[in-house]
């Protein structure tokens, strides 16, 4: 997106966690744990990938997006698909956007990475003349 700024990648948090997992020091129901909200989320609003999961292997993991801000009233903390996204990038001034993946069958979640959107920053700059 255009007015995509501040972007956190999560991937080695990921990667630390699921070694974790991998070499048996966390269990497998200490890290499938999401929610219904969430589940429900991934299926009306996520956008399928195609990297299979990490723990169960058994289907593409599912990318749910998820807004906050307060200019955004009743519509913060909510899952939104990246059509929505656009639309909101155009209407409010700044707001905050976290993508996490989910697996749909065993319940796999993770903070895939974070960033802003928003109008604010995008107008361009005034040209400054020689008098000035």
């Amino acid at each position: 997106m255009l007015t995509q700024r501040q972007v956190v990648d999560y991937s080695l948090q990921r990667r630390a966690l699921l070694a974790e997992v991998y070499a048996g020091r966390t269990g497998t129901m200490e890290v499938c744990d999401a929610s219904p909200y969430l589940l429900r989320a991934a299926k009306f609003h996520g956008t399928q990938t195609q990297v299979p999961c990490p723990v169960c292997r058994k289907e593409p993991l599912t990318n749910v997006s998820w807004v906050y801000g307060d200019e955004l009233k009743h519509a913060a903390g909510s899952a939104r698909t990246p059509e929505e996204l656009v639309k909101m990038a155009n209407l409010f001034d700044e707001f905050s956007v976290y993508v996490v993946e989910v697996c749909r069958t065993c319940s796999w979640n993770h903070l895939v990475q974070s960033y802003v959107l928003g109008k604010r920053g995008l107008e361009k700059p005034r040209r400054r003349t020689a008098a000035e």
